[in-house]
This record gives structure tokens, sequence and C-alpha cells, in this order.
């Protein structure tokens, strides 16, 4: 006898059959149930949109930065020698100590030169006794010749012993000068403030014997130099920006100027342009720029590579993103932008320098428009999405 549902026919439960002289209720009941479920076709229920966190861009008004990398040069270094001979009596500071000019470093045996300079300085006494008595003489001489008492030929004779001792006498003075300025080179004096290098000689030792000797070095730190170069077609925009201010060639001496350690964060030290070279290296394209700064926390050290920033002018109502908003593909920069429908689109934009954590837009972007900042993994362009609009200083919502 053939089965009077066909689908009890390939059900597994096939100890069963449907006849109800034989069945009880219950089991008819469970049967019928079953057949209802395996009949019935199953629909697919798409997911919810996925929520995004986005904003709109900030306008508002950003200094427009021309950027170089340079380094840092003493304004001053000067190696301290030796100018005269003798033995080194003292060393007076430590090494790597900074000191304030006119600070005794070194000490060459004084004595020799003190002794040459009391001697040039008695020369010079007698010669100028001498003058005294030559041009007394001169007066006698020329009233006796008025009267008629002795000849012109005595008379001349006393003029050139005068002026002989007029000659001595320049002599005397000028080799007292010489024997003073030798004896001032005894004491080796710190031309300015700055940092004294490690001592390059030794107390007792001989020095300037044959040609100057090196003592040490000293570094002026504050102010300190930056030097670096710009571009010819920096140097046009500079023009131009200094053509829209009004600004002349002695004008920008005093542009101010930003400088940031490799290290730091930002651009923490601030100067000021002071010179600018007048022709464009033909080689490299560029022009030589030097800065200056003041370091009386003496934390910039020559040789410092150095990122510098100059500013150029003020852009009004720029567009700025979140910097974490922005992507990158072979075609360059983009952001992922929500449109009316609530579709993600990939929007391409030309980007700007950065403010703090958000980054100027210059094109690609418009005031109004929606971008994602948060969730950008669950944002695929051309799929619906969710967004949840935040404001400027809120946390985005993955965050909360």
């Amino acid at each position: 006898m053939k089965p009077a549902c066909p689908i009890l026919h390939t059900a597994p439960i096939a100890i069963f059959r449907c006849k109800a002289h034989t069945a009880p209720r219950v089991l008819l009941a469970a049967l019928a149930l079953f057949t209802l479920t395996a009949c019935e076709q199953n629909t697919f229920v798409p997911p919810p949109p996925a929520k995004v966190d986005v904003r709109t861009p900030v306008q508002r008004t950003v200094t427009r930065f021309l950027t170089a990398t340079g380094n840092t040069t003493a304004i001053n270094s000067v190696d301290l020698v030796a100018r005269v001979q003798g033995f080194l009596q003292s060393i007076s500071y430590t090494d790597g100590a900074f000191v304030k000019q006119g600070t005794a470093l070194f000490t060459i045996e004084p004595d020799t030169y003190k002794l040459k300079l009391e001697q040039a300085q008695a020369a010079e006494a007698g010669a100028q006794a001498s003058l005294r008595q030559a041009e007394s003489d001169f007066k006698r001489q020329s009233d006796l010749v008025t009267r008629q008492v002795v000849s012109q030929a005595t008379l001349d004779q006393s003029t050139s012993s005068r002026d002989n001792a007029q000659a001595n006498l320049q002599q005397a003075q000028v080799n007292t000068k010489i024997a003073a300025v030798n004896y001032s080179y005894t004491h080796v004096l710190a031309p300015f403030d700055g940092v004294v290098s490690a001592r390059l000689v030794s107390v007792g030792e001989l020095v300037g014997a044959s040609s100057p000797t090196q003592l040490s070095t000293i570094v002026q730190l504050d102010p300190i130099y930056v030097n670096f170069n710009i571009s010819e077609q920096d140097v046009l925009r500079i023009r131009a920006a200094a053509l829209k201010k009004g600004l002349t060639s002695q004008d920008l001496k005093e542009t101010p100027i930003e400088i940031g350690l490799q290290t730091e964060s930002g651009f923490p030290h601030r100067g000021k342009l002071n010179y600018a070279a007048s022709t464009i290296n033909q080689s490299t394209g560029t022009l030589a720029v030097r800065g200056i700064l003041s370091n009386a926390d003496r934390v910039l050290l020559p040789g410092y590579f150095v990122r510098v920033r100059v500013p150029l002018d003020e852009q009004k109502d720029a567009l700025l993103v979140p910097d974490v908003a922005l992507g990158s593909d072979q075609g360059g920069r983009y952001v992922l932008v929500v449109n009316n429908e609530n579709v993600v689109e990939q929007r391409k934009v030309t980007t700007g320098p950065l403010d703090g954590d958000l980054r100027v837009i210059e094109s690609g972007l418009k005031p109004d428009d929606r971008v994602v900042i948060a969730g950008l993994l669950r944002a695929i362009p051309g799929q619906k999405v969710d967004p949840q609009l935040q404001k400027i200083g809120q946390p985005p919502a993955a965050e909360k």
C-alpha cells in the first residue's frame, strides 16, 4: 500500500505509518507539524546599515607655512691660542663650562713680560726727560739767536736735538704699548659668553714657541644660527606673499621662523630671518637662508638637524578634517564622504599642512560634506551606512 503523504515517504521516521486506525492522535499531530515545517521556505533578512561617525569640515583661518630642513650653527666659534711664548702657568676653568666674557681661562708665565713692560715704561720716562731738556735748550738758543749772541748754526743743532728727542719719545711710547699688549697676552680671556671645550694643553707645557698654540675652543650658543635652503619656487612664493602684504626686502629680515628638533612635536623654538643670499645657487637651484634664534637655555647645539617652517600668509575659511580620516592609495589622498542617500563615496582630495590634529583640505571637499571619521573599516564605498553626526571636540561614538 502506498503512503497517503509523499513527505512521510521520505521522512526519516520510517517506523510510523499513516494509518488512522493504528497511530495515536498525538503522533498524527506531531507528523502534521513536521510536514508544515518541512514545506515552509526561508526568506533573507538583510542586516541593518553599519553605524559610522561623520563630521562636517571645520572652517577657520589658518596660516600657510613654508617648510624646510636645516642645521644649527654657532653664531661665534673661536680657537683660543697662545699668542706669546712661555710656560703655561694655570688653567682657570672646567672643561665644558659656561663662562662670561672677560673670564680668565689660561695664564702664561707673566713675569718676563711684566718686566719688559716696566723696562719700556722706564725708557719712555727717560725719553720724556730728554725731550724736555731738548725743548728747553731750543728755547734758550732761539733767544740767543734773536739777540745775535750765538750763530744760526747753533740754533739749527738745537732744533735737530729737539726733533730727535721727540722721535725717541714716540718710539719709547710704541715700545711701551707693545710690551703692554704682550703682557696682556699672558692672560687668555673669554672673548664672549660661551661654552669652553676641553683643554688641549697641560699646566707647565711650553706654548707659543714657534707658532701660536691652540689651547681650546669657545662656542657662543646664545643666540644661535639655523641655516637652510629654499627652492626657487619657494622664493617666488615668499616674494609674492611679501608683495601682497606690502613688505620690503628689509622687512623680510624680520620674518618670524619656527624650529623643531627631530625628537620634538611641533615647532617650539622661535626666531626670525636675518640673512638671505643675493643669488640662486645655479648647481642646486636653491637660495641659502639663515635665521637667528634665542637659545638662553642652550637646548639647541651646533650641528643639530632641525625642521624649519616660515609663515607665508593666512588662508581664510579653510576646510579642515581630522588627519585620521584621510586615506591614501595609488591615486593619492582621499576621504570617505556620506552623501544625501547615506551612501559612502570615496572622494579624492588635495591636502595642505597639518594644523594640530586637523589637516587642511585644499580641494575636493565642500563645507557641508559629511566626512567619515570613525568606523572607516565599516564604511565601504557604494554601500549604505547609518551616519552618526559628531561635533568637533566630541569623542567618536566608538570611543564613548
